[in-house]
C-alpha cells in the first residue's frame, strides 16, 4: 500500500498515469485511496472518470451515484458541481488532443448531471459537427434553443456562442433549425454586432450565391438588420438577394435606403446601380429607370473625372459592374464603351495600388516561364466562371469542353461561387476538366491559377461577377481572354475579346481596349439542345388553332419600351394574332407595362398571354413550339434564346444595332443561313413581323432552311467551333512567345 497522506498526493500520482493513457493503473490507485479515505469524494469523481475512459460507462456512473447517495441536497449540489468540473477539465484536454469521440462521451455525462449547462451543450454541438454526426435535430435534442429562448438572458460565453454559430452555418446552413438558432443568438450579440457581421455576411453570401438558396440568405440578412437597421453592408447585399428571389419592390426599397445612407461617390454609384437593377428587373418601371440611368452616368463620369485612386477592395469590386445596364437602355457603343473603358481603368489603377506585390509576382513569374516553356508542351487553358452550371453560359460553353483535344491542351476549371445542390450540368463540368478548383476568394483563385502555370485564362463572366473582375485585374496568366459573357469588360488586363465578323464589324476596334479576335464564322457553336415534351398548348391558353402566335421570352430589363411598341404594332397589323410573353420579372408590373402600352397602340388586351417559367430548360425549349414567330428584343438581343429558337426551326425577327449585344441574333441567323427577319430599322422590324405573320409559306420555307442548317451550319457544329477556338489559342500563344 502506498504511503500517501493527502488527496493532492493521490491525484498527483494518478495524473501521471492519466496523461500516459494508463487508465487502469490510475483507477487502481483511486480504488486504493477510497479504501483508505472513503469520505474524500474527489476520489470517486476521478475513479469514475478512469472507468469512463476505459469504456466502462455503467461502472463509472454507479461510482458517482454511490458517492452521492447519502448526502443532503445542499451537499449533493456541491458534489455535483465538483464532478462536473473534473469532467470538463478532462473533456477540454481530450479536445486539445483532437480525441473528439472521447470528449463527446465525457460531455454527454456532464449533460446528465448538468442538463442546463449551455456551454457544455454548445461544446457537444461542435463535437457532433467535428465528428460529422450532426443531423440537424441535435439543436432540438440538446435543448440549446429552448435555453437561449428563456425569458431571462442566460450567462453565456460569447466567443463560444459565435464559434458554434459559425460552425453550424458552415456545416448545415439549410436546416430550418439553423435559422432558429441564429435568431436566438441575436439578443446575446447586440453589443457585438461587428463580430456577428463577420460570421453572418459571408455565410449569407455563400448560401445565396454558391448554394443558390437565396431565401435563406435573405432571412439571415433580415435577422442581422433587426440588430443594426442601417448597416450598409447588409442592406447592399439584401437589395440584390431580394431581387434574386423575385421580391423586386423590397429590393428597390433596400437600394433606395442604401443610396440615402452612403456619402462617398463610389458608394453612391453602387447604390444607384442597385436601384436601377431593381427597377429594370421588374419589367415595368422604365420611366423611373431612365432617370436613375441618367443619374448613374453622371455619377460614373464624376468618379472618372475626379480620378479616385484611394478606393478599398470592396468599393472597387462594386464599381466593376456599375455600368452593367447600359446596353439594355441604349445602343451607342462609341460613347458607352468609352465610359466603360475609363471606369475599368480606374478600377485597375486602384487594384494596382492595393495588390502591387501580387501583380509583380505574377508578372515576373509569367515572364520567366515564357522563356522556359518547351515548344511541344501542352498549352494550359484555364476557364474562370461562376456560370458553369444550369445557366445560359453553362449550356452554351459545354461543347467546347466536350470536344477539347486533350492531347494538345490541359484544361482546368476555376469555379467561383459555384456549389449548387442537384445541378447535373455543373457535375458534368467537373468531369470535363483535368483539374477543378473552387473558391470565393479572389486571391486564392488567382494564386491557384498562377501556381498551375495557366498559359491562357478564359474569362466567361466579363463584368457580371466582381470576383472574376478582381482575379482578371491581377493578371495571374500571361494571356487573358474574355468570351461569351455580357460583352468585353474594358479591363486593361484582358488581351483579347472573342467575336466573329458579324457580331462586331472592323470599325468596332476603335472603341475596345481589348484586341478583338474574330473567329472565321461564329463566336459560338453548339451541337444542339435537349428538347423535352411541351407543357403548354393553345387550347389551355384559349388560343384558336388557326391563330398566329408571336412569342417573346426575355427578362424584364431586355423589354425596352421602344421595341415593345414595335412588337405591339405587329400584333395590331396581323389579324387573329396573339402575343405570348414570358420572362423573369415581376408579374403584376409586367402586366401593367404591357397592358398600358397595348392600350396606347390600340391592341386588345385579350390578345396578350403571360406564361409562367418552367424549371426544366428542355421543357422551355419544347414550349417554344407553340409560337409561329419569335420577336427578338433590342437594344439587347437574345443570345441563348435566339439559338434555342433557331434550333426549334421557328422564324424570328431581330433588329440589328451597333453594339455587341444588339448583333447577337444577327450573327446567329446569318450563320444559320437565314436573312429573312433581319431588320436594320424600326420600320423593317415591323414589316418583317407582319409579313411573317401573314405569309405561312414563307414561315414554312424558313423552318425548312433551319432544319437543313443543322447539317451544314457552323452554328450547329461544336467540334468545328472547338477546333477554331483551339487554333485561336495556339495563335495567341505564338504571338505572345514571339513578341
Amino acid at each position: 500500500m502506498l504511503s500517501l497522506t493527502t488527496p493532492n498526493e493521490w491525484h498527483y500520482r494518478a495524473e501521471k498515469y492519466l496523461l500516459t493513457g494508463n487508465y487502469s493503473q490510475a483507477a487502481s490507485l483511486y480504488e486504493e485511496a477510497i479504501a483508505i479515505e472513503p469520505d474524500v469524494k474527489s476520489y470517486y469523481w476521478y475513479l469514475g472518470l478512469m472507468l469512463l475512459l476505459q469504456e466502462q460507462d455503467v461502472e463509472a456512473q454507479t461510482t458517482w451515484l454511490i458517492a452521492m447517495m447519502e448526502g443532503e441536497p445542499e451537499q449533493v449540489e456541491l458534489w455535483n458541481s465538483e464532478l462536473v468540473i473534473v469532467l470538463q477539465t478532462e473533456a477540454e484536454r481530450q479536445e486539445e488532443l483532437k480525441e473528439y469521440s472521447i470528449a463527446k462521451k465525457i460531455r454527454q455525462n456532464i449533460k446528465e448531471f448538468s442538463p442546463q449547462d449551455i456551454h457544455n451543450l454548445l461544446h457537444l454541438l461542435q463535437l457532433a459537427i467535428k465528428l460529422d454526426v450532426y443531423t440537424g435535430e441535435d439543436l432540438q435534442e440538446l435543448g440549446i434553443i429552448e435555453i437561449l429562448q428563456s425569458q431571462s438572458i442566460v450567462e453565456v460565453n460569447l466567443e463560444l456562442l459565435l464559434q458554434s454559430l459559425q460552425n453550424l452555418l458552415t456545416y448545415d446552413p439549410l436546416h430550418p433549425l439553423t435559422l432558429n438558432f441564429v435568431e436566438e443568438c441575436l439578443p446575446y450579440c447586440k453589443n457585438n454586432t461587428q463580430d456577428l457581421l463577420i460570421i453572418l455576411l459571408p455565410a449569407a453570401l455563400d448560401i445565396g450565391y454558391s448554394q443558390k438558396q437565396f431565401s435563406i440568405a435573405v432571412k439571415l440578412c433580415e435577422l442581422y438588420l433587426n440588430l443594426s437597421p442601417n448597416n450598409t453592408e447588409f442592406i447592399s447585399h439584401l437589395s440584390s438577394l431580394y431581387q434574386n428571389i423575385g421580391q423586386y419592390e423590397k429590393g428597390i426599397a433596400s437600394a433606395k435606403l442604401l443610396f440615402s445612407l452612403v456619402e462617398e461617390v463610389a458608394d453612391k454609384v453602387f447604390a444607384n446601380r442597385q436601384i436601377l437593377r431593381g427597377l429594370m428587373s421588374t419589367g415595368g418601371h422604365w420611366e423611373e429607370s431612365y432617370y436613375v440611368y441618367q443619374r448613374q452616368e453622371k455619377l460614373i463620369k464624376f468618379l472618372i473625372e475626379d480620378n479616385h485612386t484611394q478606393l478599398d477592395v470592396s468599393r472597387i469590386a462594386r464599381l466593376f459592374n456599375a455600368n452593367f445596364f447600359t446596353p439594355y437602355i441604349e445602343d451607342n457603343p462609341i460613347n458607352t464603351r468609352n465610359i466603360q473603358n475609363q471606369l475599368l481603368q480606374i478600377c485597375q489603377v486602384n487594384i494596382n495600388n492595393l495588390e502591387q506585390e501580387h501583380i509583380e509576382k505574377y508578372s515576373q513569374g509569367n515572364l520567366n516561364r515564357k522563356t522556359q516553356k518547351q515548344i511541344n508542351k501542352k498549352l494550359n487553358i484555364g476557364y474562370l466562371s461562376h456560370c458553369l452550371r444550369s445557366h445560359s453560359v453553362g449550356w452554351l460553353a459545354r461543347w467546347l469542353f466536350q470536344h477539347h483535344d486533350r492531347d494538345k491542351f490541359q484544361v482546368n476549371g476555376y469555379f467561383i461561387n459555384t456549389n449548387p445542390t442537384l445541378d447535373p450540368l455543373h457535375e458534368w463540368y467537373l468531369t470535363k476538366v483535368d483539374k477543378t478548383y473552387k473558391s470565393n476568394d479572389y486571391l486564392q483563385l488567382a494564386d491557384e491559377i498562377y501556381q498551375d502555370e495557366i498559359d491562357i485564362l478564359i474569362d466567361l463572366d466579363s463584368i457580371t461577377l466582381d470576383t472574376t473582375c478582381d482575379i482578371i485585374a491581377l493578371k495571374p496568366a500571361p494571356i487573358q481572354v474574355t468570351w461569351l459573357g455580357w460583352d468585353a469588360s474594358g479591363s486593361p488586363s484582358v488581351d483579347y475579346f472573342i467575336a466573329d465578323p458579324y457580331v462586331l464589324p472592323e470599325s468596332a476596334q476603335e472603341y475596345y481596349t481589348e484586341k478583338i479576335w474574330r473567329l472565321p464564322h461564329t463566336y459560338i457553336g453548339v451541337d444542339g439542345f435537349e428538347v423535352s415534351v411541351p407543357t403548354v398548348r393553345r387550347e389551355e391558353l384559349d388560343i384558336p388553332n388557326d391563330a398566329i402566335v408571336y412569342f417573346c421570352g426575355q427578362r424584364g430589363f431586355k423589354r425596352h419600351p421602344d421595341i415593345t411598341r414595335l412588337q405591339l404594332q405587329i400584333i395590331k397589323e396581323v389579324p387573329n394574332s396573339y402575343f405570348l410573353i414570358k420572362g423573369m420579372s415581376d408579374e403584376e408590373s409586367t402586366r401593367v407595362f404591357f397592358e398600358e402600352l397595348a392600350d396606347k397602340e390600340g391592341v386588345e388586351i385579350s390578345q396578350l398571354r403571360f406564361l409562367p417559367g418552367v424549371i426544366s430548360e428542355s421543357v422551355h425549349r419544347a414550349n417554344l413550339g407553340i409560337a409561329d414567330i419569335v420577336l427578338d428584343t433590342y437594344p439587347y438581343n437574345g443570345a441563348t434564346t435566339t439559338l434555342e429558337t433557331l434550333w426549334m426551326c421557328i422564324p424570328m425577327v431581330t433588329k440589328v444595332g451597333e453594339q455587341f449585344a444588339a448583333r447577337n441574333s444577327y450573327t446567329m441567323m446569318m450563320n444559320a443561313g437565314i436573312t429573312e427577319g433581319i431588320a436594320w430599322t424600326d420600320e423593317e422590324y415591323v414589316e418583317w413581323g407582319v409579313r411573317l405573320g401573314k405569309d405561312e409559306a414563307l414561315r414554312q420555307q424558313i423552318a425548312w432552311k433551319l432544319r437543313q442548317s443543322r447539317k451544314t451550319s457552323p452554328l450547329w457544329n461544336g467540334k468545328q467551333f472547338t477546333r477554331e477556338m483551339e487554333k485561336a489559342y495556339t495563335q495567341m500563344w505564338e504571338i505572345y512567345t514571339s513578341s
